[in-house]
């Protein structure tokens, strides 16, 4: 089934063609048409944030009166919230077209109940057996009524869903299947299909060559062929060049230093950094945003063989940094390492990096905000607007010299990993900070977010958490 079809209509919210209509509710407020205030007025009918009642009208169409709560606090995130609460119940109903009559004349609004259709709709069902007639069930297309000039806002907002549906689609491919090779193929497909984006891979060889002796090292203990994936956009004469960087380790077994079994499946996700990445790249290209980005994207297994990385090695970074790996299971900041260093090598002025890093993220913040980290305040104040205009969100924890103390090691210049077990993730960006070369830098740990996320438009699975921060940040680069 192809994609579904979303786009504008002006006129009368009643004189759509569409099976399903929506009508959003406030809370204290009425609704013009009186069959449907006699909801409102019999309680059926509520304003209250994700409130849900279906009736018909005399023609048999399907109405929904969706809360929206109060007036005032309606934005692009509760206009998400709504939406998906829509979406769901539009599904269960066998719908098969939705308009959603514009609550009020804001752009954000209307691209939320876009972004929040098209994120609760997704499904990841290509290796179930029922999937025709799963198809059969799914909801077509979108329509957003209003008088409002609103047209591009929803079409961005379009291409913004698809990208992150397009990540959840890499992150929830099983690690047979979605190999460092896979995801090089993925960002090569991207790049021929935009003349502002350029791509290449480098292959294991090449990434020794390279220097890259925290990479190598990662991907020394699997059969599977490493790859350093870059895609540069070239969409803009002005501005900072940005670097992207997204950990993208297919499977992560810990190494040497195994993982317990239980919910290691789960290790597939250990390339969504990456995922992000690829796929807000290919956003931008389609949106042609003013901007010049270096992506770097490093991607490899993590897996225990006879050549593997011990505990007790010694490798040398990109930089020249040495490093102990006194546990091969913090093995993202390694491959990052090398590739913060080849973004600065490559002319990042402002660089952001994603990456499934650490469980005491998860502990810190559960499933609703990422970790972010800085060096540089007006970055990160950049950043942080971009989360937040988003709903991808994000909250900042410390940088400190004591922190970067624990990061030392007692035979190289630092450890990958240090016995006293404190602020572990601040611990592992202080690390990645050796790497930047004091560049503008933002690290978001996104260990908690990028799948199992209980917001009701990403619940379950693959979250894509980044992508639309990323394109956030590609359109403001120039601010």
């Amino acid at each position: 089934m192809g994609p579904m079809r979303v786009g504008v209509r002006r006129g009368a919210p009643d004189q759509t063609e569409a099976d399903t209509r929506v009508v959003g509710l406030f809370e204290g407020e009425t609704l013009g048409a009186p069959e449907l205030q006699a909801l409102v007025d019999s309680g059926e009918a509520r304003g209250k944030l994700k409130s849900v009642v279906v009736t018909h009208e005399a023609g048999g169409r399907r109405v929904i009166v969706a809360g929206l709560g109060k007036r005032e606090e309606l934005d692009a995130e509760k206009a998400r919230v709504a939406a998906a609460a829509v979406a769901a119940r539009a599904k269960e109903l066998g719908a098969k077209a939705l308009s959603w009559a514009a609550p009020t004349a804001d752009t954000a609004v209307a691209a939320g109940l876009v972004e929040g259709t098209m994120l609760k709709l997704y499904a990841f069902d290509e290796y179930k057996s029922g999937r025709d007639d799963e198809d059969s069930t799914r909801i077509e297309s979108l329509e957003i009524t209003t008088d409002a000039e609103v047209e591009r806002a929803v079409e961005e907002a379009r291409v913004r869903a698809e990208a992150q549906n397009a990540a959840r689609d890499l992150q929830n491919q099983p690690s047979n299947v979605a190999t460092p090779e896979y995801l090089a193929d993925r960002a090569r497909t991207i790049a021929e299909a935009h003349d502002s984006l350029t791509f290449d891979a480098l292959d294991r060889h090449e990434i020794r060559e390279l220097g890259m002796g925290a990479f190598s090292a990662v991907a020394q203990g699997t059969d599977r062929e490493p790859r350093l994936i870059v895609l540069r956009y070239e969409g803009g004469s002005g501005g900072p060049r940005l670097g992207f960087v997204g950990k993208a380790v297919t499977f992560d077994t810990g190494g040497i230093s195994i993982k317990p079994a239980g919910k290691m499946h789960e290790m597939k996700f250990d390339m969504s950094g990456g995922a992000a990445v690829i796929e807000a790249m290919g956003a931008i290209a389609r949106l042609g945003l003013d901007a010049r980005i270096v992506a770097v994207v490093p991607s490899t297994e993590n897996m225990p063989s006879g050549r593997s990385m011990k505990p007790g090695d010694i490798v040398r970074a990109m930089n020249g940094k040495t490093i102990e790996i006194n546990n091969t299971d913090a093995e993202g900041r390694l491959i990052l390492a090398d590739a913060l260093c080849y973004a600065v090598d490559q002319g990042a002025e402002r660089i952001v990096d994603l990456a499934t890093l650490t469980g005491a993220i998860v502990t810190t913040f559960g499933s609703t905000y990422c970790g972010l980290f800085s060096n540089d305040d007006d970055w990160y104040a950049h950043v942080e607007a971009a989360c937040k205009a988003t709903g991808e969100l994000g909250w900042r924890l410390p940088l400190h010299p004591e922190y970067f103390e624990l990061t030392k090691g007692q035979y190289a210049d630092l450890t990958n990993s240090s016995e006293a077990r404190k602020a572990a993730s601040i611990y592992a960006a202080e690390f990645l900070r050796q790497f930047v070369d004091d560049r503008p830098w933002v690290h978001m740990d996104i260990a908690g977010v990028a799948w199992g996320m209980t917001r009701n438009y990403v619940a379950g699975g693959a979250s894509g958490f980044g992508v639309r921060t990323l394109i956030e940040l590609a359109r403001t680069a120039g601010a």
